[in-house]
């Protein structure tokens, strides 16, 4: 479904139990709101789940011009005050937990608990080039040189090897990535500074991080964890970056026992 939230056109959809809490999940850059098919089923049978494709991505418009995460937080709001969600469960994997702790830091109060998948509070200075060089690659060849190398960061070795369905999938979302709203995105992430901040965040927080993931590896999860008071840390064996989509099982167990707790 479509709807229009801080001056773009939003891809989303909304299932579960109407009147029942609910959950937003938020996507990992070069991907779309399908990477969190294999929770759906769990979520949705507890809980109204809207997920949503961030600006860039999927069916959302991808304006040209670098983005912020704050813009992307505001994209968030604008779209829960459409839809007339007052409160939220956030979930947000790399990217998507990037935006939910940028929103939690401006509006504490949309949130009634914080789940931080695969993700940072901060990109080191060191790894700008790194980012600089993607956004080159995506302006000027587009994104098919982008694939592989992001595959092997993203996934196992082993698991990536298997081949199959899941792995398919992941390549197609990044290949068929719109190139603007990757560029945009990445400026984004590559200025996230929020280490010093999140110490304010009182939420109920729960941070999930394959224990083979590159991208943002346990120790930036480890610092979050110390960061934010009281949250909770799981570590997922055998998964690297996109740990709900390589360890589906372990990873929906983890989210929904922690949801079920808090109603």
């Amino acid at each position: 479904m479509k709807i229009t939230a801080n001056g773009i056109s939003m891809n989303y959809t909304l299932d579960g139990p109407t009147g029942a809490p609910v959950v937003t999940l938020s996507h990992s850059l070069a991907t779309t709101l399908a990477m969190w098919e294999p929770q759906l089923k769990a979520l949705t049978a507890r809980w109204r789940v809207l997920n949503y494709d961030t600006r860039g991505h999927g069916g959302t418009d991808a304006p040209r011009g670098a983005y912020t995460l704050d813009q992307l937080a505001d994209d968030a709001q604008a779209l829960l005050r459409a839809l007339g969600i007052a409160r939220t469960h956030w979930v947000g994997l790399s990217m998507g937990g990037m935006i939910g702790q940028t929103l939690a830091l401006k509006a504490p109060e949309l949130f009634s608990s914080l789940v931080l998948c695969d993700t940072s509070s901060r990109i080191p200075p060191e790894a700008k080039p790194l980012w600089d060089e993607r956004v080159h690659t995506a302006e000027t060849k587009g994104m098919e040189p982008l694939v592989e190398g992001t595959l092997a960061r993203w996934l196992t070795t082993p698991f990536r090897e298997r081949g199959g369905e899941v792995v398919e999938r992941v390549r197609g979302m990044i290949r068929s990535t719109n190139p603007v709203g990757y560029i945009g995105c990445c400026q984004a992430i590559s200025s996230l500074n929020l280490t010093d901040r999140i110490g304010v965040i009182k939420l109920p927080t729960l941070i999930i991080v394959g224990e083979e993931d590159q991208g943002t590896p346990v120790a930036a999860s480890r610092v979050m964890n110390e960061q934010i008071k009281g949250s909770q840390l799981a570590i997922l064996k055998s998964a690297a970056h996109l740990s709900n989509m390589e360890q589906p099982e372990a990873f929906t167990q983890a989210l929904v026992g922690f949801l079920s707790k808090l109603g």
